[in-house]
């Protein structure tokens, strides 16, 4: 029996690695998940727990395919390690932040795919933005109105609108997770918890 994927998505800063962290640590010792790191081609900061990866061992991993998963997205090359596939095989859940925009190539790609779509208002979306201060996130206002116009993911399993305390929502993701069946060799949850 095989595992899955479960792709965090949602506008930046609608609050993803937050929500992800959360679940991390609630979730920690238990075998059934894996939380990677994604590769980015920028350091890591406070707001995103990557692992760096030089621009050249992205493009040449994405040529050759050696990426679970990469796209490209505000400047940025993005890629979830091969090492998840492994993971999935022994029937593990693994949890990662994704683009919106590949949802569709992963389904194809990927086993088991469930998508988790978090959101929140435009003006809390500004704030947060705003808070982090990253070069890539520029223009707000241009930011925020590329942003608004995605939809949620045609078939979210669940979608989490992040506004208030943090806990909240991540709650409600910790609780989507674990519907998985106790067996270390279940798949991921099959079920929707909107």
């Amino acid at each position: 029996m095989t595992g899955g994927f479960v792709l965090v998505v949602g506008p930046s800063g609608a609050g993803k690695d937050t929500l992800i962290r959360l679940a991390r640590d609630a979730l920690a010792g238990d075998p059934r998940f894996v939380f990677p790191r994604r590769l980015v081609t920028r350091p890591p900061s406070a707001h995103e727990d990557n692992a760096e990866i030089a621009e050249e061992d992205f493009a040449r991993g994405a040529e050759a395919g050696a990426f679970a998963l990469s796209w490209r997205a505000h400047g940025l090359g993005y890629a979830i390690p091969a090492e998840t596939l492994a993971a999935v095989r022994e029937g593990r859940c693994v949890v990662c932040n994704v683009s919106r925009r590949v949802v569709a190539e992963a389904r194809r790609a990927l086993p088991g795919v469930r998508v988790v779509n978090v959101t929140a208002a435009p003006e809390i979306l500004a704030a947060r933005l705003a808070a982090r201060g990253r070069a890539e996130d520029g223009d707000l206002g241009a930011r925020l109105a590329r942003e608004a116009p995605r939809a949620a993911p045609t078939g979210a399993d669940l979608t989490l609108v992040n506004e208030g305390a943090p806990a909240a929502a991540g709650a409600r993701l910790v609780a989507f997770l674990r519907q998985a069946p106790t067996s270390s060799a279940a798949p991921c949850p099959r079920t929707s918890s909107r």
